[in-house]
């Protein structure tokens, strides 16, 4: 009877090519990886110049130029207690979120009676737009730090929660059907079965639990705070100065890009034992 080991999920490592043979390049999609960073730029470019030309109305359309001049008149300490204050609510509100969603997600994919419980609840909860929570939270909980990270991490939990109640659905009958032959008992089953076969579409849901976390946050910062990128949105547009409001989306576009990229190379680290089409498609080339 195979032993425990035999179920690991790992692919097995083969010996180093032979002597001779031209090794695949370490990174066949660098030159596109450097045109998708220079795309952006090109893109503001491209506005700037319009606006120079009088083709884009500036009051409408601010130049990059004047964006960037509005960002470095805040100053480098008021601009960085509105992008801490934001950060801070968006990790903690992820965290939060995330880690319940964790929980109910594992629990109700384990079990159909949990699902079938709690599963109309949760998608009649998580089609409720943003600001509709915001009333309920200010009137329960003041309007401190507590309703914002509250509004964070309701943005964070549903995607997560369905990732994860679909990733554990969604794994292969014969694997599972391996662990019981073997007379895995249910943890492990879980922990060296479930988990790993399920963590590509849990990561899935993570990403996209956290842009969603930027965008809740926003929410909550454009009705009750004094500070922040979401209050910098609010307070260009009251004031009538686009450039504050472009800066401010930008300044979000580039967090969130940075904080999707940090969990985009944690999910690489941890799911290096895949091999998939992707990585073969890559290992053999771009084309």
């Amino acid at each position: 009877m195979a032993t425990d080991e035999s179920l690991s999920l790992h692919p097995p490592t083969y010996p180093a090519a032979a002597a001779g043979r031209p090794s695949p390049p370490r990174d066949p999609l660098r030159r596109w990886r450097i045109a998708g960073l220079i795309l952006p730029l090109a893109f503001l470019a491209l506005i700037e110049a319009l606006v120079r030309a009088s083709i884009l109305p500036a009051h409408l359309v601010p130049a990059p130029s004047s964006i960037f001049e509005t960002l470095w008149q805040l100053g480098g300490e008021r601009l960085g207690r509105h992008l801490g204050a934001s950060t801070l609510r968006v990790l903690a509100g992820f965290g939060i979120g995330a880690a319940l969603a964790l929980l109910a997600g594992a629990a109700m994919g384990l079990s159909r009676r949990l699902d079938a419980l709690f599963d109309p609840a949760f998608q009649a909860l998580r089609a409720i737009p943003s600001l509709a929570w915001v009333p309920i939270l200010l009137l329960w909980m003041g309007i401190d730090e507590a309703p914002k990270i509250a509004l964070v991490a309701i943005g964070a939990f549903f995607p997560v929660q369905l990732s994860v109640v679909a990733g554990i659905r969604g794994v292969d009958r014969k694997l599972l059907e391996l662990g019981e032959v073997n007379r895995l008992s249910r943890r492990a089953l879980f922990t060296r079965i479930l988990l790993p076969a399920a963590l590509p579409q849990i990561f899935t849901g993570l990403r996209t639990g956290l842009s969603l976390a930027w965008m809740f946050m926003v929410a909550a910062e454009l009705i009750a705070a004094t500070r922040g990128l979401g209050y910098l949105l609010s307070d260009g547009r009251e004031t009538g100065r686009p450039d504050l409001v472009f800066g401010a989306i930008l300044l979000l576009a580039l967090l969130g890009k940075l904080s999707d990229s940090v969990l985009k190379a944690l999910e690489a680290r941890v799911l290096r034992w895949r091999d998939t089409a992707n990585d073969q498609a890559v290992s053999g080339g771009a084309r």
